[in-house]
């Protein structure tokens, strides 16, 4: 089974003052997380550039189970609790950013990233959650939860050394024991402990920063953005001809708290 979307697409956020702005596409809009479309066998390729070479916020493209509950991506009732994240995707983080998924890993920049956490169940995990969060608080023990993730977590990380303001072809090759990424046809990372399934397809680009580590504990914001920043797209496609699930169209989302006005662009654009 494959899903092609061929033609050229370019997700935009407008300028803004610093309130939050998402322009995404996905496949996984409204469904509980057990009704993912994507499990391994598959391959995952497309095209794509930003406008910017650091573009304010994080962008990328990949597979992942939209771990944060309502208010996090607006989930939806499908998905009230969160759940331990699981990703396999191109992520890019700029430098507000500090997300610290492994000890000597970078905590930004543009890089690709295989994650599985520990299967929990989604009330136990935001019981764990909220313990950790209250620790992440307390500049004395904020260490301690990360530690454990780190014992507990299968994470693989490569820096992308491509330009993100020029086109290049991104690919996934997801198997069970293994998931390789690559760029224009060469393989950056081999991740030995990929997760499991099922994930949806995303691509997006914001104006998020984020921060997780152990010296500067958890926060989150959106960054002002001075001019539209925007992320290109084309030659989106999935092969899993051997695996995955019955196909779910890509679904346009746009999210921002900017103000309705119809006499201008002020809002997060799909340009097809």
């Amino acid at each position: 089974m494959e899903s092609d979307v061929g033609e050229r697409l370019r997700l935009t956020i407008p300028a803004t003052p610093g309130r939050y702005c998402d322009a995404q596409l996905d496949d996984y809009r409204s469904l509980p997380r057990r009704r993912f479309p994507w499990r391994p066998p598959l391959a995952f390729r497309v095209r794509a550039r930003a406008s910017d070479p650091e573009p304010l916020g994080t962008l990328g493209f990949g597979f992942w189970n939209d771990p944060f509950a309502m208010g996090f991506g607006e989930a939806g009732a499908n998905r009230i609790l969160p759940s331990p994240p699981q990703t396999l995707w191109f992520f890019y983080a700029s430098p507000q950013s500090d997300l610290r998924f492994s000890p000597a890993g970078p905590g930004n920049g543009w890089n690709a990233i295989a994650l599985r956490s520990p299967s929990i169940p989604d009330p136990i995990f935001t019981m764990l959650g909220a313990g950790a969060l209250g620790l992440l608080l307390l500049p004395a023990l904020r260490r301690l939860p990360f530690q454990v993730f780190y014992r507990t977590s299968h994470v693989a990380m490569a820096p992308i050394p491509a330009g993100l303001d020029r086109w290049h072809e991104y690919g996934i090759d997801w198997e069970a024991g293994e998931a390789r990424f690559l760029v224009d046809g060469e393989t950056v990372l081999i991740a030995p402990h990929p997760p499991h399934g099922p994930l949806g397809l995303v691509l997006w680009i914001d104006n998020q920063f984020a921060v997780a580590s152990p010296a500067r504990g958890f926060r989150f914001g959106a960054s002002p953005v001075g001019h539209a920043q925007s992320l290109e797209l084309e030659g989106i496609r999935v092969d899993a001809s051997t695996g995955g699930a019955p196909h779910r169209p890509i679904t346009p989302t746009s999210r921002s708290s900017l103000p309705t006005n119809p006499r201008r662009e002020e809002h997060p654009a799909v340009d097809r």
